[in-house]
């Protein structure tokens, strides 16, 4: 019974779900599901299959599934920017880079202060055109999802790419960065700390920086929520500034104060969520080996 797919802890998550339509699986067959990012266009969904180093392409208007490309320097997170270009970043190719319109690829960012990235791993792009993304190690850590290479930075850090191509190190005091969203005014930059996979005493939480009046730098961050089931990983905003976000049991929701409203159970590790559907309120989940999808009664910002 879809009723059993939710854990209602607030009636406010009662009033953002459909009790008679639980989560359905439209896909299954990857081997790390990540990265999800819904074309409004051509109503599709693009997602990474990591350790398999392919991107997929699900059809809402036929559910086909095909491969959109493979090799794919094994792509993580993605995004659009607001000309619709796909934002990707690549575990292999250290880097974050943008399919052009012609289907050409340009690198964003490679490098910072002369020494290669570790791993880039989720992305969001600012009013502005502005590109922030999360750099932890997880690509270089193994062969299984990059290539093994040393870490060249001095740890794991958050960087804005500016519209002049300039980049800068935005957050620096994070074991490993990972999903990341912007409040729906941009005053707040969410992130995700996934630093308990190598950092045992780390807490799996969401912290939050606002953003400073210049609109490029940050202030001091502060832990926002901490994660009672596993870890937190990729997550979205909707218009009434929740947020939703992947984690060990499914798909958790907290209220902008940080209240957990509710959880959407899925018998897979979460991974990352995104919304879409022509009124973005269908909210796309990578779970483990699946992509899943739910319907709910929110709207989610544009990412």
């Amino acid at each position: 019974m879809p009723a059993r797919d939710y854990e209602i802890r607030d009636e406010r998550f009662a009033k953002m779900i459909h009790r008679n339509a639980g989560p359905e699986t439209l896909w299954t067959g990857g081997r790390w599901t990540e990265g999800p990012v819904y074309f409004p266009a051509g109503r599709y969904v693009i997602f990474s299959d990591i350790p398999n180093d392919r991107i997929l392409r699900w059809d809402e208007m036929n559910g086909a599934l095909a491969v959109f490309e493979q090799p794919s320097r094994n792509q993580n997170g993605h995004t659009l920017d607001r000309q619709g270009r796909l934002i990707a970043c690549e575990h292999r190719g250290r880097c974050v880079s943008r399919y052009e319109i012609d289907g050409t690829r340009t690198v964003l960012a490679d490098s910072f202060d002369g020494k290669r990235l570790n791993s880039p791993n989720d992305v969001v792009v600012k009013s502005d055109g502005s590109v922030w993304f999360t750099d932890p190690s997880y690509g270089i850590d193994s062969e299984y999802e990059g290539d093994a290479a040393p870490m060249e930075q001095d740890g794991r850090h958050v960087y804005r790419i500016g519209a002049d191509g300039g980049i800068a190190r935005v957050i620096d005091d994070m074991k490993q960065p990972n999903g990341l969203a912007f409040s729906a005014d941009e005053s707040v930059l969410f992130v995700a700390d996934t630093g308990k996979t190598h950092f045992p005493d780390c807490e799996p939480k969401i912290r939050r920086y606002a953003v400073n009046a210049d609109g490029v730098t940050l202030g001091g961050g502060e832990d926002f929520v901490t994660c009672e089931a596993g870890l937190f990983d990729g997550f979205r905003i909707d218009t009434q500034g929740n947020i939703w976000s992947s984690a060990g049991d499914g798909v958790h929701c907290f209220a902008p104060d940080g209240t957990l409203l509710g959880k959407i159970l899925i018998d897979e590790v979460v991974s990352n969520v995104c919304f879409g559907g022509p009124k973005r309120n269908r909210l796309f989940i990578c779970a483990t080996t699946s992509l899943r999808s739910v319907y709910v009664n929110t709207q989610g910002l544009m990412a």
